[in-house]
């Protein structure tokens, strides 16, 4: 079986890390294929929502496979093929507008927590622990890790997860705004699936119109990103789904959307 399995079901795309024997750490083979997943989910114009989930029951991904770095870092510095972690993928540099939702179980700490970051949306079975213990073996959470935590969390928090490696519980997380909900083990892939539903029942091009602005905004200037939302309105209103929803409003029926 291979290391990350992506599938789609409908306009729900599907990652899934798939080493629960290793606690879905991430060796060359899942990222290479988590990078490629991510921009065919990006690229292509028939799913919409991506769900990032995990195999097994203990852990969502323990990140990086430190074996597979031992191995590496073995090999003479002049011999060494490139190093296992991509210089861009969906943490730093590979970005989508379209909405993805994170359902987290188990253990999630480094790149397994750096990835739940770059998903927009948490949701945690309430047996989750989260956190960053890279500072216990001396290096740091390099792939996103010490910049996304303190924009998503209270910075005291943040700066005590970094520089402890300690880790959170799922209600903790909650608290502190780490994830957007807890729910019970069972209903973990549900509520994701049902969310994800949601979320395609609105307009595709307005929703990836949001969450562009809300990235981009939150980078800039209020006045700044005012000006960006008076040109997106005006982009959007030029797109076919503009025009069918006020129709299909007024003709008291359910939308069809094509995402153009």
């Amino acid at each position: 079986m291979p290391g990350l399995i992506y599938e789609k079901k409908g306009r729900v795309a599907h990652i899934i890390l798939n080493r629960p024997e290793a606690r879905n750490a991430m060796n060359a083979e899942v990222w290479d294929l988590l990078v490629k997943s991510w921009i065919d989910f990006r690229d292509d114009p028939e799913v919409w929502v991506a769900i990032v989930s995990a195999a097994g029951d203990k852990a969502f991904c323990s990140g990086q496979d430190l074996k597979e770095v031992m191995e590496w870092m073995k090999i003479p510095e002049d011999k060494r093929p490139a190093q296992p972690l991509p210089e861009v993928n969906p943490m730093r540099g590979l970005e989508t507008f379209k909405p993805v939702i994170a359902a987290i179980n188990g253990i999630c700490t480094g790149g397994g927590l750096e990835l739940a970051m770059a998903c927009d949306i948490r949701i945690a079975a309430d047996n989750a622990r989260l956190g960053l213990a890279e500072v216990k073996q001396s290096v740091i959470p390099a792939n996103s890790g010490t910049q996304k935590l303190i924009r998503l969390i209270p910075f005291g928090k943040a700066l005590e997860m970094l520089i402890t490696g300690d880790f959170v519980d799922a209600q903790e997380a909650y608290r502190v705004g780490l994830v957007n909900k807890v729910v019970p083990y069972a209903q973990l892939m549900p509520t994701a699936e049902a969310l994800a539903a949601q979320i395609c029942e609105n307009g595709p091009c307005a929703v990836r119109a949001v969450k562009e602005l809300a990235l981009r905004g939150i980078e800039t200037s209020l006045a700044e990103g005012l000006k960006m939302e008076i040109e997106m309105s005006r982009r959007l209103a030029r797109t076919e789904d503009s025009q069918e929803g006020p129709r299909s409003f007024a003709e008291k029926r359910k939308p069809v959307w094509k995402g153009r």
